[in-house]
């Protein structure tokens, strides 16, 4: 018994020795108690938390995905390893949220592939033109030995890759007229993502291109400042850039994937079993947010014609051919261009 208590007891003269056993009784309830509390607060401290931040809205099927891997990743550890999802760029634009995954401020983020490669310059050669030849093709260098290769690559930028979510195809659209050809975009300045390679595949169609960012892009549109830009049909649908734009042309040049990124920091801190659950969840979240995306894609051209925007299907081969000597300037840089060739090569 608490020492303290018997002191008490000794000092209280009044108190009998039912009295003292009723004490006794609850000193033990106390004790307890005290005790289930102790395991709890135990319990809680047990779990970890991962913060993961992105600029998508929730409605996003990327969004989605993340849902899914956080309630797998749940299941998985009975509770004990959890992520909290801030969308919307609560937390800060793609290039903010991995310098906090650098300093181990935030766990984890989802980026665009254009902006990895200002980390991993490597990873560029899954955003080149007309490289892949269809979905099919895409999903299996991504999910083979080149892609998780090129996941790790950023690891001494204190990033690490863990998968890479569907983000379709890009295409361009427009204000004034559709672009069925390459020369169409001759002196239309374009917005494109802060990456060389966008920028490249622009002026080698003849466009102008222009680095916007994606919060700003709506409003540089209406004003004019860009007479238009290129997306997937969801991000083209949830932007509501469709509003201004009435020219969807859907020759689909690259296949810029996003990119589910942890930091280092966050990542060494999980024990092996942890860091086996987290890519489990990760591989199934992207397998379930594949089949979101290719139902988004329909759903959001159909929004778009209902809206009355003219969709139109080029022939690619005609943009293929004018951006082939994008991918021959490669030939200097031995290891990018074997991994064009070994992208090219898996069937």
């Amino acid at each position: 018994m608490n020492k303290n208590i018997l002191q008490f007891i000794s000092r209280s003269p009044q108190l009998s020795i039912v009295n003292y056993q009723l004490n006794k009784i609850q000193l033990k309830i106390i004790c307890i108690s005290t005790l289930l509390i102790f395991y709890s607060c135990a319990d809680i401290s047990k779990t970890k938390s991962l913060k993961l931040a992105h600029g998508l809205d929730s409605a996003h099927p990327v969004h989605k995905g993340m849902i899914f891997m956080a309630e797998r990743l749940a299941e998985k550890s009975n509770g004990t390893l959890k992520i909290e999802i801030y969308p919307s760029q609560q937390l800060g634009t793609e290039r903010q949220a991995l310098e906090l995954l650098q300093i181990g401020s935030l766990a984890m983020t989802k980026v665009s592939g254009a902006v990895m490669e200002n980390f991993s310059p490597k990873i560029k050669c899954l955003s080149l033109p007309y490289v892949f030849r269809d979905r099919e093709h895409i999903y299996k260098v991504q999910d083979g030995q080149l892609g998780r290769d090129l996941l790790i690559q950023s690891e001494k930028y204190w990033l690490r890759g863990l998968g890479y979510f569907d983000a379709g195809q890009r295409s361009f659209y427009t204000k004034e007229k559709s672009i069925n050809e390459p020369d169409d975009l001759i002196g239309m300045k374009i917005r494109v993502q802060e990456s060389p390679m966008a920028i490249n595949l622009v002026k080698a169609l003849g466009g102008a291109p222009t680095p916007i960012s994606w919060g700003e892009l709506y409003t540089a549109l209406q004003q004019g400042v860009v007479d238009g830009a290129e997306n997937n049909p969801p991000s083209f649908v949830s932007s509501r850039h469709y509003e201004i734009c009435k020219f969807y042309s859907l020759n689909e040049h690259t296949a810029v994937p996003d990119i589910l990124i942890i930091g280092t920091i966050a990542w060494n801190r999980l024990s092996p079993q942890e860091q086996e659950w987290l890519q489990e969840s990760a591989d199934e979240a992207i397998s379930y947010q594949r089949k979101l995306w290719v139902e988004a894609e329909q759903e959001s051209l159909e929004i778009v014609r209902a809206a009355g925007v003219s969709v139109t299907y080029p022939d690619k081969t005609l943009f293929a051919e004018k951006t082939k000597l994008l991918l021959e300037e490669y030939k200097s840089d031995k290891e990018l261009y074997a991994l064009i060739e070994q992208i090219q090569a898996v069937k």
